[in-house]
């Protein structure tokens, strides 16, 4: 064997490990373990308590394990459909259920149709959607309202259509779920101001669209009029593409002041004033934005610890998309998320600005 192959298997063998002890779920289709001293082949994400390293050999499929010598967990059944796989498909049904559901349908009630405790079912839901039951109620329930206003033929029917008691409860909602009133969303967004302004920073320009609540858009780049675009952009998708009553203002004193507070936040991160933002987007969306709101300056995480921080870990690819989604980098800081070797990974304004933000947090 020459050396560069016996370094790739020591490589692999290392992140196999890594996977055992963590117990992480997601490797699992990609290898097994078996332990020498039990004669057992095991799943990545198996319960059971981890063997000791030198008793442990990996295995890319249950068949080679099988030809080995070695039978199945009957804990984790590695050879068999997967606990997970499992949780899956009962989450699955859940979510169908849910949405099936005019209201929403108590967790007793879940939990029960799902043969698992309310405590349970409600973690596995959460760390499946990464949401909770009724934070997906909420966002399924956000959806149908977008839907039917436009077409509906009055704002009371859809109070009760979509599982609303009172009238009282639909409009306390529907500053999270359409983001204005729903007047305004029925009568393509009139009424709806943006204002806009590019401002100049050491990073390049910088695009920043605002609403009456707050921040909505922000962007980096070098060209004014490809900015211009890219706020409209925004700001079509951040009011529904269809409100094109919507007017787009110019710069008043109010509007001057974000404007130097967001040029503050890329220049001199810390001592940052806190900004108004009007995000639109899910609930999850807004989990992680808000998780990256707390991130502290001059500190990362990797998207793994983040998917942990708001209690979804398996849901690590939907946390980068919703990084990936943030409308106003850097107010929400998504610079501050890496992966897990330590490398920047993506950012939308390019890796350099990503870098030096971090820099400029750290003080360096």
């Amino acid at each position: 064997m020459n050396q560069a192959h016996g370094d790739a298997q020591r490589g692999s063998a290392s992140t196999r490990w890594s996977a055992v002890i963590k117990r992480d779920a997601s490797m699992e289709g990609q290898f097994v373990f078996a332990v020498r001293t039990t004669g057992v082949f095991c799943r990545p994400g198996c319960p059971a308590k981890t063997p000791r390293r030198e008793n442990v050999e990996f295995y890319d499929a249950p068949a080679r394990a099988i030809q080995a010598g070695y039978r199945p967990c009957k804990r984790c059944n590695p050879a068999g459909v997967s606990p997970r796989q499992c949780q899956l498909e009962v989450i699955a049904k859940a979510c169908e259920s849910i949405e099936a559901d005019e209201t929403m349908p108590t967790l007793a009630r879940l939990a029960s149709d799902a043969g698992m405790s309310p405590y349970h079912f409600h973690r596995t839901f959460k760390s499946i959607t990464g949401l909770t039951p009724g934070q997906y109620a909420r966002s399924h329930r956000a959806a149908r309202i977008r839907e039917k206003l436009p077409t509906s033929p009055s704002v009371t029917q859809i109070i009760y259509e979509t599982g609303y008691q009172s009238s009282g409860r639909f409009y306390a909602s529907t500053d999270i779920t359409i983001g204005m009133n729903p007047s305004a969303y029925r009568n393509s967004g009139r009424g709806e101001r943006i204002r806009f302004a590019i401002a100049h920073t050491s990073l390049g320009l910088l695009a920043i669209a605002s609403t009456d609540k707050g921040v909505c858009s922000i962007g980096f780049g070098e060209d004014p009029g490809a900015l211009l675009a890219h706020v409209h952009v925004h700001v079509h998708v951040h009011v529904q593409e269809q409100f094109d009553r919507a007017v787009i203002v110019g710069v008043d004193p109010a509007f001057e002041e974000i404007v130097a507070g967001v040029v503050h936040m890329v220049e001199r991160p810390a001592g940052s004033p806190e900004l108004p933002l009007d995000l639109r987007g899910t609930e999850f969306q807004h989990c992680v934005w808000n998780a990256l709101r707390k991130i502290p300056a001059g500190t990362t995480l990797t998207y793994s610890e983040l998917a942990t921080l708001i209690d979804a870990p398996s849901s690590v690819r939907a946390v980068a998309r919703a990084c990936a989604t943030n409308p106003v980098a850097p107010a929400v800081p998504c610079h501050r998320v890496v992966r897990k070797n330590g490398d920047l990974a993506g950012y939308r304004w390019g890796q350099e600005r990503k870098r030096e933000l971090l820099d400029r947090e750290s003080g360096q």
